[in-house]
């Protein structure tokens, strides 16, 4: 095996027009090898390293959802030697869900799988990686309601330009897309109307406040039914929303 350097400094060499055979002499490596590295360039990031405080590669898609799905049923734990464990608390009623959130989960730190472990009621999404923190600044002690949740530039940036899968996060974690009904009177007599509409709930007025700006990207219009909830009703605006999330499932 060749450390990153050698192969570096063979392919640099390769790229100035510099024969095989004289490579292959100074470097003590065959020709073999060097064929190889020309036509397999090393990749540019590490697998197995940290997207912000090494050079790995950060799949901007996968990580929108993963943080919406931190932000709704999401923790993070520190285990034994700087291990910090990711769990996303997923309802046994909705599977499609789960595998989307082990889905992300496994996109984001795809070195190690990302485990189900059965509870009462629900499946944890579980991934263990000692740089979840560097991912998610927001992690501190207690809930999420209880402290200042705020994105960092370079979140802010992701969110931007992925509000779709944010959102998705967000509503399969802390949403729902319900049927609702009402009575109009037509000819003297009450005629009942159904029609579906998106609820997100969550005590966090920031992350409520994170779910409304990515609705305003996409000019989807919303209100707060309640303090702690909101709603999109409009046709047109549910219609968007069935593009990218749907019922859960």
């Amino acid at each position: 095996m060749y450390d990153a350097q050698v192969r570096a400094a063979a392919v640099a060499a390769m790229a100035r027009g510099e024969s095989l055979s004289s490579i292959s002499k100074r470097f003590g490596m065959n020709r073999a090898t060097l064929r190889n590295w020309h036509a397999r360039p090393a990749p540019t990031s590490d697998p197995t390293g940290c997207p912000r405080c090494s050079n790995g590669h950060l799949p901007e898609g996968p990580y929108a959802h993963l943080l919406g799905l931190y932000l709704g049923d999401g923790c993070l734990s520190k285990h034994r030697r700087e291990v910090y464990a990711l769990r996303i608390a997923c309802d046994d009623s909705y599977p499609r869900l789960i595998d989307e959130a082990a889905d992300a989960a496994t996109a984001v730190h795809p070195n190690r799988p990302a485990h189900r472990i059965q509870a009462a009621g629900h499946t944890s999404v579980v991934s263990y990686w000692k740089h979840w923190p560097c991912l998610f600044p927001q992690h501190g002690p207690g809930p999420k309601h209880q402290r200042k949740i705020e994105l960092h530039r370079w979140q802010q940036e992701i969110v931007a330009a992925n509000p779709e899968l944010f959102l998705r996060g967000l509503f399969n974690s802390d949403g729902c897309r319900v049927a609702n009904w009402t009575t109009r009177t037509v000819t003297g007599h009450p005629k009942r109307y159904e029609y579906p509409r998106y609820m997100f709930s969550n005590e966090s007025t920031d992350i409520m406040h994170l779910c409304q700006q990515a609705l305003d990207l996409l000019d989807i219009p919303w209100r707060m039914s309640r303090p702690n909830t909101l709603s999109v009703a409009r046709r047109e605006a549910v219609s968007r929303l069935d593009a990218f999330i749907g019922p859960k499932s």
